[in-house]
């Protein structure tokens, strides 16, 4: 089954370009059984990219799910249509009354700047909070990672002195016969782009998450509290092949002096190809997420 997103959604044309099934509004409404209902806060600035990345990899599923997305506040963005943000995402005052069987919430590029400061902080932790109990599962990525750890566990962000960049080896926890990583293979590759750290040690220390798989150089890549209820995965597995490369020239254009990412480009050659090495893990992660964590485990019926 197809994911169904809203009617006239650009990221509909791009997906169905790439052979992937997407259902309208009008023939989602003859199904049969009830779909899950999936919010999406986006809080990338490049919010049209984020869409098409995080939905090729939900739609390799049986299952029918319904997206709805949510932006966190009114503030206006150069990187994105007013028109579109209006059209297609809604506020959290109009689903806070609701009941989602999973929600993501993607990373930002805040990850060098104290909670204080930033401008949504209040906002995100009251959304944040409202997941515990009206989520059945939420996926957390990147920078989000470190807003629930402070929400969940009072824990401010371990800055690393260097920023972690490029695509990074990952083993999964052997001894886990967790449903979230069947199929996995023991050794994989997983996208990063964060200046935050996620020690084994330092998760073990502060947490009671299960660390499901880890990295020497990335550290924690994939963490779940003991219900499941949250999922924490502190890279980019939704990340197209050529997305470290478009922020590696970004930063190179800003005067930032950026490291070539790392074990992505040819030859380290930034004016090289790349080679898309964390596709399959990627499309087996989110398929984990909705089957077994989402559709096996949310009710029927939602009740307050």
């Amino acid at each position: 089954m197809p994911i169904k997103i809203p009617n006239g959604l650009p990221a509909i044309a791009v997906l169905q370009s790439e052979q992937v099934f997407v259902m309208t509004e009008e023939r989602a409404v003859h199904q049969d059984i009830r779909p899950l209902e999936l919010l999406f806060l986006n809080l990338m600035p490049k919010k049209i990219n984020t869409e098409i990345q995080y939905m090729r990899r939900l739609s390799n599923t049986p299952i029918q799910v319904n997206i709805t997305l949510l932006r966190i506040d009114d503030h206006k963005t150069r990187n994105t249509p007013n028109d579109h943000l209006k059209h297609f995402y809604k506020s959290f005052e109009e689903v806070e009354h609701k009941c989602f069987d999973g929600m993501i919430i993607t990373g930002a590029p805040l990850d060098q700047k104290d909670f204080s400061d930033v401008t949504y902080w209040e906002r995100l932790t009251n959304i944040i909070k409202w997941s515990a109990t009206h989520v059945t599962s939420t996926l957390f990525s990147c920078w989000a990672v470190c807003a629930a750890f402070k929400v969940f566990y009072g824990l401010d962000p371990v800055f690393r002195e260097k920023k972690l960049s490029g695509v990074f080896e990952e083993h999964i926890n052997k001894n886990s016969f967790d449903t979230l990583i069947r199929g996995f293979d023991d050794c994989f590759y997983a996208p990063h782009s964060r200046w935050v750290d996620f020690t084994r040690t330092y998760v073990k220390q502060n947490t009671d998450l299960l660390i499901l798989a880890d990295g020497k150089e990335s550290g924690m890549y994939l963490g779940v509290s003991p219900d499941r209820r949250q999922v924490y995965v502190t890279g980019h597995p939704e990340y197209d092949a050529e997305t470290l490369s478009d922020e590696y020239r970004r930063d190179k254009l800003a005067g930032l002096n950026p490291n070539i990412p790392c074990n992505y480009f040819l030859n380290n050659d930034p004016g090289s190809e790349v080679s898309m090495t964390w596709r399959s893990h990627a499309s087996i992660l989110f398929s984990n997420w909705i089957n077994y964590y989402v559709y096996q485990m949310t009710p029927f019926e939602f009740e307050l």
